[in-house]
């Protein structure tokens, strides 16, 4: 039996799939997450952004904010943690000035998500 990890809407299942014959395959899932799913984060309307934009370098979670929404960084200093592939990377300010978050912890990103603007 092979066992596949798949994504849906957000949750990671693990299906089992094992091989009967030439032809034919049998799938098996584990049981779903009991919790009920939360309810995704609804974008804000598309508007001018002011300011330097810190875009997502690859696709992968919020894990969590290094700044308090408002503060003021410096050029390079860490923002927020964004994990990929089970590593967490420190994504940096582009330019020194007052962070404005565009996302939330725990959300799942892809690439060139917009995360913050330094203005």
């Amino acid at each position: 039996m092979r066992k596949f990890v798949v994504t849906i809407e957000g949750k990671n299942y693990e299906v089992g799939v094992e091989e009967i014959g030439a032809d034919q395959t049998v799938v098996n899932t584990v049981a779903a997450p009991a919790a009920a799913p939360a309810a995704p984060v609804a974008a804000a309307p598309a508007a001018p952004v002011a300011g330097e934009k810190v875009l997502s370098p690859f696709p992968g979670l919020i894990k969590k904010f290094l700044v308090e929404e408002g503060a003021t960084v410096k050029k390079d200093q860490p923002i927020l943690v964004l994990e990929a592939m089970k590593m967490d990377n420190d994504i940096t300010a582009p330019c020194a000035g007052k962070v404005s978050f565009k996302t939330a912890v725990g959300n799942n990103v892809e690439t060139n998500t917009l995360l913050a603007v330094i203005g």
